[in-house]
């Protein structure tokens, strides 16, 4: 009985690489909804402290100072505001955060406080004072301990004032102001969003806990597309090999062929007896034989352009000078370096045949180069082809859409190295020559 090897899958580097891309964007995007919603929680709850403070004032002032306000107190009399002054640190002072308590009336005067000293002191009550006063509306705000009318309390350090319109004996219309610590406000407040940071963070967890799983099958999903893209286009390419050794195989044995034959029997009748007698006519069988022979060799060319055999059979190393040679029979002066033994997949050489069979036609026909250096290196995960040449090179500003010679072929070898994931640079000076650079990722 034999054993069948089970294929164990391992993780797929870019698929980790993708979910953990998606992970972090979904980390950052809690992160800075968590940092907004504490922001308006933090707000919220300073607002909710504050709202309780008001409440507690509108309770003092009118459901206990307003009561004990009698015609005795706006007069002044002693027996009357010793009265208020009991009620007030019985009931409002003792066991509540305000810390200091007046009664305004409308021109400014202070007919009650607790600090004793202050009682008949006459201040300018500003817009909101007066405008409280007038409405009987409650307002809040932090006290300027600056003002004069603030001087006694001053050793309180941070207040917060509040100010209620409270009605007097007969209807008088008066500002009743007490002022609380602003620690304790604050306090209040931290307690609240105490209280709601835990549904907050617990929230976003599970937000986050949610986005986990959805991350991971879009990167899945992703990474399938990224795999059928690329099944896709390497099945073009092969698709393009075959086709291109078709069309080679046809020219080869066909029209090729066909043209081989008419070549001969040309050849025969301009050297047959018959034509001793018509000079004419000999030389024009001739002439078309050597026409003839010329397509032949223009076609093969083109097979080897399209198809390189010498690539499949000899290696790298023996087509890329067959790629020279005709330069070097030209006269330029050439070099090609490849490693002994590159071991290269076929898809990698038949890109480094392709860009550096451009880049030599760039050379020869636009560049008028007389030296060409061909380099091919393999390096742990990559492969690399540089072409330099000593031609009058080109403006890198120049616009590669143009119709400027040499232009389509870089190009079509940008598009090639696009392909194959790889990155091509070029490197160009005017009057100083051309450098390509590829590197291919070896998988």
């Amino acid at each position: 009985m034999s054993c069948v090897p089970f294929n164990v899958e391992r993780p797929d580097p870019s698929l980790r690489r993708l979910f953990a891309r998606f992970a972090l964007s979904g980390l950052v995007a809690v992160i800075v909804i968590g940092a907004v919603a504490f922001v308006v929680v933090r707000h919220a709850a300073s607002a909710g402290a504050i709202r309780q403070a008001q409440g507690l004032t509108r309770l003092a002032g009118r459901g206990i100072a307003e009561p004990a306000i009698t015609p005795g107190v706006l007069a002044g009399r002693p027996a009357d505001l010793a009265a208020l002054d009991r009620v007030v640190r019985n009931r409002i002072l003792n066991g509540t955060p305000i810390v200091r308590v007046k009664v305004w009336d409308a021109s400014g005067r202070i007919v009650y406080s607790d600090a004793r000293q202050l009682i008949g002191s006459v201040f300018p009550l500003d817009a909101d004072e007066q405008e409280t006063l007038a409405t009987g509306g409650l307002e809040a705000d932090a006290s300027d301990l600056n003002r004069p009318e603030n001087r006694t309390e001053r050793s309180f350090k941070r207040l917060v004032e509040v100010y209620v319109g409270i009605r007097g004996p007969g209807g008088q219309h008066l500002l009743y102001e007490d002022y609380e610590r602003s620690s304790t406000i604050s306090a209040s407040s931290r307690r609240q969003w105490m209280m709601l940071l835990p549904a907050l963070v617990g929230a976003l967890l599970v937000l986050y806990l949610v986005q986990v799983p959805l991350a991971y099958s879009l990167a899945r999903s992703v990474r399938a597309r990224q795999r059928e893209r690329e099944q896709l286009l390497r099945r073009a390419i092969e698709a393009s090999d075959i086709e291109r050794r078709r069309i080679a195989a046809d020219l080869h044995d066909g029209a090729v062929q066909r043209l081989a034959g008419v070549s001969l029997s040309l050849s025969a009748a301009a050297n047959g007896r018959e034509m001793a007698e018509h000079a004419a006519a000999r030389d024009a069988f001739a002439t078309a034989s050597a026409e003839t022979r010329q397509t032949m060799r223009e076609l093969r060319t083109l097979l080897v352009d399209i198809y390189p055999p010498t690539l499949q059979r000899s290696g790298l190393a023996a087509a890329l000078n067959d790629l020279v040679e005709p330069l070097r029979s030209a006269g330029m002066q050439t070099r090609v370096t490849v490693p002994a033994t590159p071991e290269l997949p076929y898809d990698t050489e038949a890109l480094f045949y392709r860009v550096t069979q451009e880049a030599l036609r760039n050379a020869r026909a636009h560049g008028e180069a007389t030296a060409v250096s061909v380099t091919v290196q393999r390096h742990e995960h990559e492969a690399e082809l540089t072409i330099t040449d000593n031609g009058r090179g080109f403006s890198q500003g120049s616009d590669e859409g143009s119709g400027e010679p040499g232009h389509f072929g870089l190009r079509l070898m940008r598009d090639l190295a696009d392909h194959a994931g790889g990155s091509l640079e070029v490197r160009s000076t005017v009057g100083a020559g051309t450098s390509i650079n590829l590197v291919v990722p070896l998988r």
